[in-house]
């Protein structure tokens, strides 16, 4: 039989992991609402590695040989349930985070149009996928 300790402490550094990516999430989205490039790339990167390690410990749970059998066990089945809540509250901020993006795309293509069509509503034209451009009128004189 497998000591319940070494499978506890698999349990609760995956538990950091999944805070430390909740975290990392939450930064995300202040980094998005204040558009800094250079922390989300930062962050970007942070999250990848938590992810990494989350995958490395998710490998160590399932080749624990009696891991049918620890299914079965209610402090177990508690710790899982801690760590799918945890993992939920990942999934919350990062589709928080998605649909701020699209938000923020969608403020700068309309800002964007709107300069177009100040810019000269004369020369304003659509791209063959439906994006407002400017068309420049006369290519310039050769003599």
């Amino acid at each position: 039989m497998i000591d319940p300790s070494l499978i506890l402490s698999l349990l609760n550094k995956q538990q950091e992991h999944l805070k430390v990516l909740l975290l990392l999430l939450q930064t995300e989205l202040a980094a998005i609402a204040e558009r800094d490039v250079e922390k989300l790339d930062q962050g970007c990167l942070q999250k990848v590695q938590q992810l990494e390690l989350i995958q490395q410990v998710d490998m160590q749970i399932s080749e624990i040989p009696q891991i049918a059998e620890l299914k079965t066990q209610s402090w177990f089945i508690d710790a899982v349930k801690q760590l799918d809540a945890l993992l939920e509250q990942c999934k919350e901020q990062n589709e928080i985070n998605r649909q701020s993006v699209e938000q923020s795309q969608l403020i700068v293509e309309r800002f964007k149009h709107e300069i177009l069509q100040n810019r000269g509503k004369a020369g304003l034209t659509y791209t063959a996928k439906g994006k407002p451009a400017v068309e420049h009128m006369g290519k310039g004189i050769k003599a």
